[in-house]
């Protein structure tokens, strides 16, 4: 495709470029809505339907972990921002640093994701045969408070008299869980790949006030992932948590 600098070829002018392609980010976050959406109905039903489970498979999440990575996003959000900014004003050297500070807490966020995956395949809570939501009461660790075990057992012997079938019902949780939080795990991964991109060319100083239509197109992705979470914790960590 012919480019003239930063101009393809089909454009009259950088402004149109920048336009055109800010529009069709936005038509494919759209899309990207109505694909979570589907995803946040089936939990919404699911919860509604199996109330008891839900809430004993949000007491098992680590909300420190949870929170913490809460905060991570957010301020990766921020260094996007400011990566964009330091774009728009010609501030080039700012736009690198900002770009890996977002990389370095896009990549924390994902290593507290595997730290959390680990805990649950630990404790039986894959959705499979072996899925057991007994077994961390069962099976304490000498790291284990006691006094969290010797609750989380009484909550699960409540839960056993209110729904019988509910180890069940909570692979259902956890299902959601993990597809939930996967699919967003994979469109960080996604997102990573497009901060090395811009950070490649930003080393380069191919960003300017006059051309940074990338940096603001993946900063647009980006900050939809970030939302995305910000509904996805409350509803797997906080709802009807109490433990």
């Amino acid at each position: 495709m012919h480019r003239t600098g930063e101009l393809y070829g089909h454009f009259e002018t950088l402004e149109q470029q920048k336009d055109t392609a800010t529009l069709g980010m936005w038509v494919f976050l759209v899309t990207e809505v109505l694909f979570f959406g589907g995803l946040f109905l089936t939990y919404t039903i699911n919860r509604h339907a199996f109330s008891t489970a839900f809430g004993v498979g949000s007491n098992t999440l680590d909300l420190t972990l949870g929170g913490g990575n809460t905060v991570v996003l957010i301020l990766s959000s921020l260094t996007m921002a400011m990566a964009v900014w330091s774009a728009q004003v010609g501030k080039k050297p700012l736009v690198t640093i900002f770009l890996i500070l977002t990389l370095l807490l896009g990549g924390t966020f994902l290593g507290v994701k595997v730290i959390e995956y680990k805990q649950k395949f630990d404790h039986h809570l894959i959705p499979s045969h072996g899925f057991d939501l007994a077994y961390r009461a069962a099976h304490p660790t000498p790291a284990d408070d006691p006094k969290a075990i010797a609750a989380e057992k009484d909550e699960l012997e409540k839960a056993l008299e209110k729904d019988p079938d509910i180890n069940s019902h909570a692979q259902l949780y956890f299902s959601l869980y993990f597809g939930m939080t996967g699919l967003h795990a994979l469109h960080m991964i996604v997102g990573a790949g497009l901060i090395l991109w811009l950070i490649k060319n930003s080393i380069a100083g191919r960003y300017s006030p006059r051309y940074n239509t990338p940096v603001e197109v993946v900063g647009l992705y980006w900050h939809f992932v970030d939302i995305v979470w910000i509904y996805l914790f409350p509803l797997l960590y906080l709802i009807d948590r109490h433990r």
